[in-house]
C-alpha cells in the first residue's frame, strides 16, 4: 500500500499514447448536398482561413495555433496554450 504523504511517480504517464486533433471548422448541410459530393467538391467550413484552430488532446482542447505547412505536409504553429497565464 502507497503512503498517501508520497509524491506519484508520474514518469510512468509520459509513454503512454494519446490522440491529438486539430478542428480546421466544420459545416452543417443537408444529407442531399451530403449524397451529391464526388471527387473535387469543395466543402466550405464555418471558419476562416486566418482564424486559429484548436488542438485537443483525448477531445479536450489544450491549444490553438496556425496552419503551416511542412515539407509538403499539413502542421500547428502553437500560439496559445489553454490554461497558462496570459502575458499582459
Amino acid at each position: 500500500m502507497s503512503n498517501p504523504t508520497e509524491t506519484p511517480n508520474l514518469s510512468v504517464l509520459l509513454d503512454v499514447p494519446v490522440n491529438l486533433t486539430v478542428e480546421l471548422g466544420g459545416c452543417h448541410m443537408p444529407m442531399r448536398e451530403v449524397l451529391q459530393l464526388r471527387t473535387g467538391s469543395v466543402v466550405q467550413l464555418d471558419k476562416l482561413a486566418d482564424e486559429p484552430v484548436q488542438l485537443s488532446v483525448n477531445t479536450k482542447v489544450v491549444a490553438r495555433g496556425e496552419v503551416v505547412v511542412v515539407d509538403s505536409r499539413f502542421g500547428i504553429k502553437i500560439t496559445e496554450i489553454l490554461g497558462e497565464p496570459q502575458a499582459k
